[in-house]
């Protein structure tokens, strides 16, 4: 069992820590609001994504197997979301990024829809339950612990990003090093995008 767990921690690890939309929003706004406003968007990615983990795992999966046409619509509609922050990420103006109070930071919703219509949290769920749940017995109990893995390194992993984002900010305090910054994380964001739906 020690050994199950042991793969389940990197494989779980690897999986959030891996540049992604998710992570890509996060180091954005630790850039610009701090580790402490990025946090309502770290939980929200990492509570979803738990969600992902057991709704897969509860048999979800087999249901996307079955019909594929709603798996199809789940990642044009995810892709429009997070195409949605990029746009957001790239239009913000420098001012709004440290002092304008109008500027809010991602919400714990925005990191949980981020997340829930992620491609990649779907993938990466569906081969780790594939991996470390469906071949074990008793099955719920692997489910609940590859659930409390899932959470616990998906907010290491995600919560890395913000910091660094946070880490990176002192170089941004230049308005068009921000602007910059912002762009680069909106491009990145589409691109990753782009790599995980069929276009």
């Amino acid at each position: 069992m020690l050994t199950i767990v042991l793969s389940m921690l990197a494989f779980a690890l690897v999986g959030a820590i891996s540049p992604g939309p998710v992570n890509i929003v996060a180091t954005g706004a630790g850039a610009n609001y701090g580790f402490r406003g990025a946090l309502p968007h770290v939980l929200g990615a990492t509570l979803s994504y738990t969600l992902i983990v057991f709704l897969v795992g509860a048999g979800l999966n087999r249901l996307l197997i079955q019909f594929p046409d709603f798996a199809m619509i789940l990642q044009y509609a995810g892709g429009a979301f997070l195409l949605w922050m990029a746009w957001k990420i790239a239009s913000a103006r420098p001012e709004n990024l440290q002092s304008d109070k109008q500027s809010e930071p991602p919400r714990l919703l925005e990191g949980a829809l981020c997340q829930l219509l992620n491609p990649k949290a779907w993938l990466v769920s569906a081969s780790g339950v594939s991996l470390f749940v469906s071949s074990q017995q008793p099955a719920e109990l692997f489910l609940l612990i590859f659930c409390t893995v899932s959470f616990a390194m998906c907010l290491i992993g995600v919560g890395s990003w913000a910091l660094l984002g946070q880490l990176i900010s002192r170089y941004l305090s230049n308005p068009v090093r921000q602007v910059m910054f912002n762009r680069v994380m909106a491009a990145l964001l589409v691109a990753s995008i782009l790599t995980i739906i069929n276009v």
